[in-house]
């Protein structure tokens, strides 16, 4: 069982510390190619959850791709290193996964090592029916 510490999650890019996501998401094996320019606009076009300690410091955040019609696309879900197992990333689950524009929607989402986290918030492993073109960043 981790710690816990106090995490509010904010939603808009008007509330995220855009350095902050820019580090952090530099740092996984997902986007550690991707420039400062092409967070930033993915940014733009998001619908962007920020998760903060009570000191006001952001550390973690979490990425929705949507036609808040049919289906939504979880992406670049993050937490700072010195906040890992302290809720961060189960406050972020919870809002995406409870906010009213979302709810109904399908959910799906890509990753390589945390099925079993996200299970915990309804997704199920999906069929391998998916496929993509090369990321050229």
């Amino acid at each position: 069982m981790g710690w816990r510490v106090e995490i509010s999650v904010r939603i808009g890019l008007e509330h995220m510390d855009v350095d902050k996501v820019v580090s952090m998401l530099q740092s996984t094996y997902w986007a550690r190619e991707r420039s400062g320019e092409t967070i930033r606009l993915s940014l733009e076009h998001s619908l962007c959850f920020g998760a903060f300690r009570g000191d006001g410091a952001q550390v973690g955040f979490a990425r929705v791709i949507t036609d808040y019609a049919t289906s939504y696309y979880l992406c670049d879900v993050v937490v700072d290193p010195s906040c890992r197992g302290a809720g961060a990333g189960s406050a972020l689950l919870r809002a995406v996964t409870g906010h009213p524009a979302l709810r109904g929607l399908r959910g799906i989402l890509a990753t390589r090592d945390a099925h079993a986290f996200y299970r915990k918030f309804g997704f199920v492993d999906g069929a391998p029916m998916f496929m993509q073109t090369p990321v050229t960043f």
